[in-house]
């Protein structure tokens, strides 16, 4: 049962509220004055006060000021006379939830208590989401405490009672995937399907019809039908990852799904209906792109509702000793390992590193160092084998569109599989399909061509 406390001057009002009011749904005191009133709730529970707003002594509004700091949650509705209607305006911006201008029947001020209630609910179940949403938010290990960080989380907090589309842009190794899944399972979609697609992993014959899916016989190879991931993740959400890399025809048809809603499978005219929440990354300077004529401006304005810029690490280095100690924890778990300190010269070793790969890159030379520390009792910082970054700018990147030999693309590739992998090169071996001694031989090789990456790898034996 609520509790209503009644706060008018005139006692003909004070009864006939009282009267009309007390009942199964709501106990109901009245008071004739706001001295009276304020003893009345420090000493009594009360949900809702209607008051007069103005009485002799303390006015309806100061009594508001008064109680509000103390009883935040107590709400506040208004009885005004004509001539004190901007006055009761001014109350509305103070905190009141609503006034109810004199004379009024019995109905109107039975509606004006039911909205309020209704709303308080709604606000009871806003900050229990809200609470809910941040423990999701913490349990999804978004580590960071910088004030960088802590604009992230609270985008994430905003941006969840959406369904708008979310751009999340930033550097590779930033944490871009693990945002968007933070995102999906702090939104009311969070029970339905999320699924994610590399869009520049996806052979450019291939992306429509994983993407919109195709019907048997639609291509060579076309052996039955196939739904495309838009109609998988259906009432849920979809990353497209790297959604900068998408080809121009594909940005149409994508263009065409985000404004309709409507999709059409390879080989079919039948329009597909589908409700789908669009999460994109990008770690290219998207504006750059769009002036180049290689990403629609239309196209980027629609997923661009709600645009999130994750800090590199470099930008938020206090953010580092959290991360490396979160890594340890989640290495020594991994390895049935006990507790193995990190000396203070090593972290800050780490801390004035530049981390061009970011937190992609610190996990992966915190495993290194781990393993590298097998023969110690601590983490030292001569485990720590930080990569040159003058010679990480050096690094090519394979493109379709640049003049690359086989043997080239093969350095690359061996690069690229050990720098992601730690080093570690028994799975590089295994990833690439080659022996570790080839792999060896390989690195020796790169290394006395003068291929300063290889340098220190080759060395190794």
């Amino acid at each position: 049962m609520k509790n209503i406390l009644i706060v008018d001057d005139d006692r003909s009002i004070r009864h006939i509220l009282k009267e009309a009011l007390s009942g199964e749904k709501f106990n109901t005191d009245i008071v004739q004055d706001a001295e009276s009133a304020i003893k009345l709730i420090e000493k009594n529970p009360i949900d809702l006060v209607i008051t007069d707003l103005m009485m002799p002594g303390i006015t309806g509004l100061e009594m508001m000021d008064k109680v509000k700091p103390n009883y935040p949650d107590i709400g506040f509705i208004f009885m005004t006379a004509f001539g004190t209607v901007d006055v009761a305006v001014d109350a509305l911006k103070k905190g009141a939830f609503d006034f109810i201008a004199k004379p009024f029947s019995i109905a109107q001020i039975e509606a004006q208590i039911d909205k309020y209630f209704n709303f308080s609910e709604l606000v009871v179940e806003n900050k229990s989401l809200k609470k809910q949403i941040k423990t999701q938010i913490n349990d999804k290990k978004l580590i960071g405490e910088s004030p960088a960080m802590k604009e992230v989380k609270t985008q994430i907090e905003m941006v969840a009672y959406s369904d708008a589309p979310v751009f999340l842009m930033g550097e590779s190794g930033t944490g871009k995937e693990l945002i968007s899944e933070s995102i999906h399972n702090s939104s009311e979609r969070s029970k339905n399907p999320y699924l994610k697609v590399n869009c520049a992993a996806i052979p450019k014959d291939l992306i429509e019809s994983t993407l919109f899916g195709h019907e048997k016989g639609a291509f060579t190879g076309a052996l039955k039908q196939h739904k495309g991931l838009f109609e998988e993740s259906n009432t849920g959400t979809l990353l497209l990852d790297e959604i900068s890399e998408m080809p121009l025809p594909m940005q149409t048809k994508l263009l065409r799904i985000l404004q309709e809603g409507t999709l059409t499978r390879v080989g079919s005219n039948k329009e597909i209906k589908v409700d789908v929440r669009v999460l994109a990354t990008s770690n290219r300077k998207i504006y750059e792109e769009i002036d180049k004529g290689n990403f629609r401006e239309d196209l980027f304005y629609r997923l661009n509702v709600f645009p999130i810029n994750i800090p590199p690490l470099r930008e938020r280095k206090e953010d580092i000793p959290l991360l490396v100690n979160f890594f340890i924890s989640d290495i020594l778990n991994k390895y049935n390992d006990a507790d193995k300190p990190l000396d203070q010269s090593a972290m800050n070793k780490l801390i004035n590193y530049s981390w061009p790969g970011n937190i992609r890159e610190l996990r992966n030379i915190v495993e290194r160092a781990y393993l590298l520390s097998k023969n110690d009792n601590e983490i030292l910082s001569k485990h720590f084998i930080l990569e040159n970054t003058t010679s990480l700018k050096k690094s090519k990147k394979i493109s379709s569109q640049d003049p690359i030999t086989i043997a080239e693309m093969e350095k690359e590739l061996i690069y690229n599989a050990l720098e992601r992998l730690g080093d570690n090169r028994n799975k590089a071996a295994e990833e690439l399909g080659i022996t570790v001694r080839t792999l060896r031989n390989k690195l020796h090789q790169y290394g006395e061509e003068g291929d300063e990456r290889f340098n220190i790898r080759g060395k190794k034996s």
